[in-house]
Formats: structure tokens, C-alpha cells, sequence
């Protein structure tokens, strides 16, 4: 039997959300998914990237992970994304993607995949919980089926107690301020594992 297809997805400017993606990758992986780990297009001004010296350099650290694309969007059975809060929603770099997505959308092709969301942002209160639901609106006009982590671990409640999702702050240094990676590695088996049986419900 074919492994399930997971699509981690995110974008990153200076480096969380690519480390969220990365921690769930490996445990979509050792949890028995094929994987691929794709970002969204930059769409920012190299004005406003050179403005932050760490913008700049995480672009450069990362020039080798793949661009998403809607080809990827067909493969996957699961998707993953992880994404910063800006003023409660997703960026701008996740919504015009999604926004190119209208074809297979009008064609039923976004139905029936598992989506999970995380999100993080510069204080405890900094829009993490409204990003992910934004993001959920989204997957629900698609007919995606979300698999919110929930408080189906204690991991959960450990990392901050966002039901919606994995989310984290970031400090002004740039680090995570709460320890979430069991909390992410969670996250994407519980993903992966209910993307299996919608796959194998399906058939």
C-alpha cells in the first residue's frame, strides 16, 4: 500500500515557521509519510527584506527548499502549513497562492484533503489562534477536512493549549518563547494518521 502523501507547507521570514515545518516533516516521516517540505513564493520588495539583515539571510539559508506549487497541491493527501501571523491572518505570500488555486478548487480537485495549521507571532496574544482559523476558512470553501490537534495529547496544554493548532512566540531576539516541538511532532502524526483513513476510507 502507497504511503500517505504530506505536503508541509509554510513560509518564514527569518526562520520559525521553518523550523515548525521541519519538525513536522520528520515526524510526518517517521509517523510513515512520503513527504515534501515546500514554501511559499516571496512576494516582499528586496527593500523591505534588506531592512532586516536575518530576512536576508534565512532567504539565502533556504534557497534550496522548492517553491509550492499547485502540482504539489494535487500530490498531497495531507497538508501541513505553518505561517506567521500578519494583523490576524495569513500572510500575504500564503493568500496569493491560494488565490491561484481557483481551477482546481472549480474542479473538486482540494476535496477530501486533511489540512492542520500552526502559526506564530511577536507576543502571546499576537493573532496565532485567528491566523490558524483564517487559514481553516480557507480549507473549508475547498472541502478540505481539518485535523486540529485538539487536547488528543498533553503535549498540547504543554506548549500553550492552542486546540486549533501548534503556535508559538517569538521573542525579539527571534526565538521561540514556549517549547513546542513535541506539540508539532504531535501535530503531524495526528495528521498524517487521519489522512490515512480518509485515503483508505475513500477507496
Amino acid at each position: 500500500m502507497a504511503n500517505t502523501k504530506v505536503a508541509v507547507i509554510y513560509y518564514s521570514s527569518t526562520g520559525t515557521n521553518y523550523q515548525l515545518a521541519q519538525w513536522a516533516k520528520e515526524a510526518a516521516e517517521g509517523n510513515g509519510a512520503e513527504v515534501k517540505l515546500v514554501k511559499f513564493p516571496e512576494l516582499a520588495p528586496d527593500q523591505a527584506i534588506d531592512s532586516n539583515p536575518a530576512w536576508r539571510e534565512h532567504i539565502q539559508a533556504t534557497k534550496h527548499i522548492p517553491e509550492v506549487t499547485a502540482d504539489d497541491m494535487l500530490w498531497a493527501d495531507a497538508y501541513i502549513f505553518s505561517v506567521p501571523s500578519r494583523f490576524g491572518v495569513v500572510p500575504g505570500q500564503a493568500k496569493q497562492f491560494f488565490d491561484t488555486l481557483g481551477g482546481l478548487w472549480g474542479q473538486g480537485k482540494l476535496a477530501n484533503k486533511v489540512v492542520s495549521g500552526m502559526a506564530s507571532a511577536a507576543n502571546a496574544h499576537g493573532g496565532q489562534e485567528q491566523t490558524i482559523l483564517s487559514l481553516y476558512t480557507t480549507m473549508y470553501h475547498w472541502g478540505a477536512i481539518v485535523a486540529s490537534p485538539a487536547y488528543t495529547d498533553p503535549v498540547t496544554f504543554a506548549a500553550g493549549g492552542n486546540p486549533y493548532g501548534t503556535s508559538v512566540t517569538v521573542d525579539g531576539d527571534g526565538k521561540m518563547v514556549e517549547d513546542v516541538k513535541e506539540a508539532v511532532e504531535h501535530q503531524a502524526r495526528r495528521t498524517t494518521s487521519v489522512a490515512k483513513a480518509i485515503v483508505e476510507g475513500l477507496k
